[in-house]
């Protein structure tokens, strides 16, 4: 080889070398990067670049979600962590075990009774599932709690009726005995896990680890903050329970935040108004489409002015309240495949029983 040959070479090479180090550079950049907060990050501003005012108005309504559920979501954290610091999770799931069929209507019950939305229940599901409470209790608890509570009932009633009111108020306690019975029967079955429904990977060191804690599992230390072992699975667990769940749902209020702002509302009433098909359509619509509780109530009341009836504003007001595509995926970062399909398909199902269930009361009214 001349001399001239290796001299023009040389500076291909040293590109080449280059060019695969600047690659590797940005494959190590992007393992660090969190996918999640790099997918809002990539939302907002691709809102932004569309409608500015509509990427502030999104900004602003995560931080007053996130504001509003942080109550609640400190609340849940802390009680899975303090479950599995304490050594109580055990205990608790214990509890539960053959005792599903008359915890789960009370389950149902409390659901209804508690004011929380499909996104802001979540965080509070996953800390009954880290504490060991069995899945179907925990879904009965988990389709009720979005659908109804007391200040929806009395603003239904006030709004739509107090038949309407009730109405809603059963079919929230129903679909809560349909998801949970369903469940525990899947369960029973062989189905559906009897644990390990999180996404959430478990603390790879247990409090219960050394020998010298064995006796731990029947007696929980209380007093956990004593123990140097237990006070670090405390704030481990605290810390990455809260920031799986903070950066999830922050990237679905975003994403709740834009659908709300350019949802097609007229063409939307147009195609659920009476026919056969009313309550499908109802329940089709309403699964992406997310509403909360109280803020599904006016604008159900527009859809009945504009035509809708009845029985399709319920299936749809159960849909919409119940699953959302942005608590959707939320949900889908917390639990496993099956356990999200699980819970999608009762809400749909119950949203048509309950639908078709008004139709036939209000026809023989």
């Amino acid at each position: 080889m001349s001399s001239l040959e290796a001299n023009s070479i040389a500076p291909a090479a040293a590109v080449a070398t280059r060019i695969r180090s600047a690659v590797t550079s940005v494959r190590a950049l992007a393992l660090r990067v969190d996918r999640v907060v790099l997918a809002f990050f990539l939302l907002v501003v691709f809102i932004s670049a569309i409608d500015p005012a509509v990427g502030q108005r999104t900004l602003v309504s995560v931080a007053a979600e996130l504001r509003g559920l942080a109550p609640w979501f400190l609340l849940s954290v802390l009680f899975a962590a303090g479950a599995k610091a304490t050594g109580s999770d055990a205990l608790i799931a214990r509890a539960f075990v053959g005792r599903e069929a008359w915890v789960i209507p009370i389950a149902a019950i409390v659901g209804g009774l508690t004011p929380f939305c499909s996104c802001g229940v979540i965080p509070l599901v996953a800390g009954l599932f880290a504490a060991g409470v069995p899945l179907a209790p925990v879904m009965a608890f988990w389709i009720a709690s979005p659908l109804m509570d007391p200040t929806q009932f009395f603003v239904i009633a006030g709004t739509l009726g107090i038949g309407f009111a009730v109405a809603k108020a059963l079919a929230a306690v129903g679909m809560g005995l349909l998801g949970g019975y369903g469940t525990m029967a899947l369960t029973r079955a062989g189905l559906l896990p009897r644990e390990g429904v999180l996404r959430i990977a478990p603390q790879t060191k247990s409090c219960r680890s050394s020998s010298r804690k064995n006796a731990d599992v029947a007696q929980p230390v209380w007093r956990f903050w004593e123990d140097g072992e237990r006070a670090q699975v405390f704030l481990t667990s605290s810390a990455s329970t809260a920031w799986f769940l903070v950066r999830w749902l922050a990237l679905a209020f975003a994403m709740e935040s834009a659908m709300t702002a350019w949802l097609p509302t007229p063409f939307i009433a147009h195609w659920l108004g009476n026919g056969p098909f009313a309550i499908p359509l109802a329940v089709l619509v309403g699964v992406p489409v997310y509403m909360n509780g109280l803020a599904a109530i006016p604008f159900v009341a527009g859809l009945i002015q504009l035509g809708m009836s009845p029985a399709a504003a319920l299936a749809f007001m159960l849909a919409t309240t119940a699953t959302g595509f942005a608590a959707m995926m939320a949900l889908w970062a917390v639990v496993k495949p099956k356990v999200f399909a699980l819970y999608v398909a009762f809400a749909i199902v119950g949203a048509l029983i309950a639908g078709y269930a008004y139709q036939l009361v209000l026809s023989a009214v």
